[in-house]
């Protein structure tokens, strides 16, 4: 099982991620999104909060049990899931189909954001 720490550094690479796909223009419009975000770890309870912003990720806040508000991008998933998705280990559309990662927002956001998963 992944611990808070491995899913904060998976999390800060995925920013890194977020940042290198700005220069992909199929990819632009999805990093440029500046919206709030949270990303639940459910087996671990804990929920990270924070900022899809210039096209990196900023988190702001851990907190324990889901998120207090709803964040305009809403993640969760298992530690071990986070750390493989961003690895590359894992298939976002295979996870999200299989209910395995749920990502929700309003339906402009995920057309943009399908483009970066």
């Amino acid at each position: 099982m992944a611990t808070t720490e491995e899913c904060r550094s998976a999390l800060k690479k995925l920013s890194d991620n977020l940042a290198q796909a700005d220069d992909d223009s199929s990819a632009r419009g999805a990093a440029a999104l500046n919206r709030s975000l949270s990303c639940h770890i459910r087996d671990l309870d804990t929920t990270f909060v924070g900022r899809l912003q210039d096209g990196r990720i900023e988190v702001t806040d851990t907190l324990t049990g889901p998120p207090r508000d709803k964040a305009q991008i809403r993640l969760a998933m298992t530690g071990d899931d986070l750390v493989a998705l961003v690895e590359g280990r894992l298939n976002f559309a295979k996870a999200w189909a299989s209910g395995r990662v749920s990502l929700e927002a309003g339906f402009r956001d995920l057309l943009r954001l399908r483009t970066l998963l």
